[in-house]
């Protein structure tokens, strides 16, 4: 579902037969070969141990880390509202971390979805670097375990007189998500405001995210650092 194919699509990726599939899922096959195991795996970019529903570790290489600049509120909900309404239209727990002004813009542009989206503000969720980083480790474990295929989050980060410290530890936050989080089957885009943050700030957030988002349109960031380089620079 969240790579939006069909059985037939699985079927032509992996090399496993559209009957072999629709007897795995349907639990008529229960003693499924390794091999095919092995190719469903391959084909879906997830560990076997993941395909089956091991609790012991998740995939390697499952999480998405997407910076999102924008200009203006209308730029802000161009990007975040189809994020947010694909994943509730696939059943993922969405949740999404900003301002209380923020929050009412989602809310409104949503209209009735929005009861599905739990909210929280983000001055009270990034009380602590340490806190917050706890607080997104809980919310995915919960909903994995709870049987969540995907997990979908905002993320806003907090600005307001940040000192020059506190900005480098903030960007340390942000690569060391992408090595908290890297097994999660998880998305965070954290959206960065143009108007209110200073161009080396976008610079290093350029740094920490793996991918970029333009619009509902993610690639990947051509000055992306790894965790192990971004985090030993003196």
């Amino acid at each position: 579902m969240r790579a939006g194919w069909s059985r037939e699509a699985l079927a032509y990726h992996s090399g496993v037969s559209w009957s072999a599939i629709a007897q795995i899922e349907s639990g008529r096959r229960q003693d499924v070969r390794l091999s095919s195991l092995s190719a469903l795996a391959e084909a879906l970019g997830v560990s076997v141990d993941y395909l089956i529903g091991g609790k012991a570790t998740l995939a390697p290489h499952l999480f998405q880390h997407r910076l999102l600049t924008y200009g203006s509120d209308e730029d802000y909900l161009e990007a975040a509202i189809p994020y947010v309404a694909e994943g509730l239209e696939r059943s993922e727990p969405v949740l999404v971390v900003t301002t209380p002004p923020q929050i009412s813009l989602v809310r409104d542009a949503l209209e009735g979805q929005s009861d599905d989206v739990e909210f929280a503000d983000s001055a009270e969720w990034y009380g602590s670097l340490p806190g917050a980083l706890s607080r997104y480790r809980a919310f995915v474990k919960q909903k994995f375990e709870a049987g969540a295929a995907w997990i979908r989050v905002v993320g806003d980060p907090v600005w307001a007189a940040r000192s020059g410290a506190e900005t480098t530890a903030w960007f340390r936050y942000e690569s060391l998500v992408n090595l908290a989080f890297a097994s999660a089957p998880a998305t965070i885009v954290c959206p960065y405001d143009t108007r209110s943050v200073p161009p080396e700030v976008v610079a290093d957030a350029r740094r920490t995210h793996p991918e970029v988002a333009d619009a509902s349109v993610a690639s990947g960031g051509s000055t992306y650092q790894e965790p192990e380089d971004f985090l030993l620079q003196p």
